[in-house]
């Protein structure tokens, strides 16, 4: 149970940290680096991401982002699975 709650805080972190970056962006106020939002995502933060850029509109003209947050949600998951079939549960 801890490793869900674990898991949704950090993705409603990683998806307030793209809204944040959305706003920044209006504001015309220093950003952001792409780099940070994608290891943000890569490191189990895909799903709050995958919201932030498909939810938010945030990003939707970047492949990279449009693709490989995406491809970052799978491998979350992949990872997820692994982990809950490897040790008996997370």
């Amino acid at each position: 149970m801890i490793y869900f709650v674990t898991f949704a805080v950090w993705n409603i972190f990683v998806a307030a940290v793209y809204g944040l970056d959305k706003l920044k962006a209006k504001g015309k106020k220093r950003r952001i680096s792409e780099r940070t939002l994608l290891l943000l995502a890569f490191f189990m933060g895909a799903v709050g991401a995958f919201f932030g850029v498909f939810l938010l509109n945030h990003k939707t003209r970047k492949p990279k982002f449009v693709l490989g947050v995406p491809f970052f949600v799978a491998v979350n998951l992949a990872v997820i699975w692994f982990f809950r079939n490897e040790f008996g549960g997370i």
